[in-house]
């Protein structure tokens, strides 16, 4: 019998402060990679079993190693250069990529976070790997080699298209592609554009593939997502008071949906009832089969892990009430 209402997370998990230190003290020069490797993997642990003590059912590492998103990966393909500080929100900045030459796949980046995670978590619970995509990659970075953000997307997407088979391979079931900047350009060619990345990327992998989009006109993704050769489209409905629920009720939803059902900006947390609710919306016009309970994004900005538990307990008590009733 297939599983229903399967949750899940983004990805990301709040930076243990120790990982922070550690990170500082190894820029510093004051310990080595082994150490640092060492307190990454205790702190990737305690993420894992608050996961599976919460009730998620396929997991994440939580991201403890990448310090960013987008500069993880640009640090280790070839043909990126690092840049200045750039504001993003607030008071949060990062140094914004320079692509320098065609983009130069050196190695996997995050199959060795996805194995030792995966044999820690046994068999108690599933464990996917998420990574930025071509498309985020080439909007948050400068470049100069390249003709155009056309040509760099499909540079990295043959890139990235080796990390995804190198988790294929080693036997990752799911596999996420992260695309945050998708929904910040109005035209369709952007679309097309994605279309395109993804095909490449996605192209002759048995594990189940994924695409993450949060914070924009979900509107503009529409109807063209719905032909994106991934099985899970993984969206942000909470913040936005699910408005997005309207759009997708249009057309004949035929993948599986990611369905953000608590708001990781807000720090209070959301009660069993109300998540009930929420995912009540969404079973409205699709099958239980279909729709993946989870946060609105990766949790990483909340203030504590405890918090980030506790959202993420609220989920798995709400599903599992949910699944009772809907038996």
């Amino acid at each position: 019998m297939k599983r229903i209402l399967t949750t899940t997370v983004v990805g990301s998990h709040p930076r243990s402060p120790k990982v922070v230190e550690a990170e500082k003290r190894l820029k510093e020069g004051k310990i080595g990679e082994e150490e640092y490797d060492r307190v990454v993997k205790e702190a990737t642990k305690i993420c894992i079993d608050d996961q599976i003590r919460a009730g998620i059912d396929i997991i994440a590492d939580g991201e403890q190693r990448r310090e960013d998103m987008e500069v993880f990966f640009a640090q280790r393909l070839g043909g990126f250069k690092e840049g200045d500080w750039v504001r993003i929100w607030g008071n949060n900045y990062y140094r914004k990529p320079i692509v320098t030459g065609r983009v130069e796949f050196r190695g996997p980046m995050t199959l060795d976070d996805w194995r030792f995670a995966s044999e820690y978590a046994g068999n108690r619970a599933e464990v996917k790997q998420m990574f930025t995509g071509p498309y985020t990659m080439a909007d948050w970075a400068f470049y100069e080699a390249h003709e155009d953000r056309w040509d760099l997307t499909l540079d990295l997407a043959e890139a990235l298209a080796k990390e995804a088979k190198a988790l294929d391979k080693a036997g990752c079931p799911y596999i996420q592609i992260d695309e945050p900047a998708l929904c910040t350009h109005p035209q369709k060619e952007e679309m097309e554009l994605q279309a395109k990345a993804l095909e490449i990327i996605t192209k002759g992998l048995k594990a189940k593939t994924a695409m993450h989009v949060c914070y924009g006109d979900f509107s503009l993704l529409f109807p063209d997502a719905l032909d994106f050769k991934i099985d899970l489209i993984d969206l942000e409905f909470a913040n936005s008071d699910f408005r997005t629920l309207d759009i997708l009720r249009e057309y004949d939803f035929t993948k599986e949906l990611g369905f953000g059902v608590v708001d990781v900006h807000k720090r209070e947390v959301e009660s069993v009832e109300e998540i009930k609710k929420n995912i009540r919306r969404a079973l409205e016009f699709l099958s239980p089969e279909q729709v993946y309970p989870k946060p609105d994004c990766g949790l990483k900005l909340l203030p504590s892990e405890e918090l980030a538990y506790r959202k993420l307990k609220a989920i798995g008590d709400a599903v599992k009430e949910l699944r009772e009733e809907l038996s």
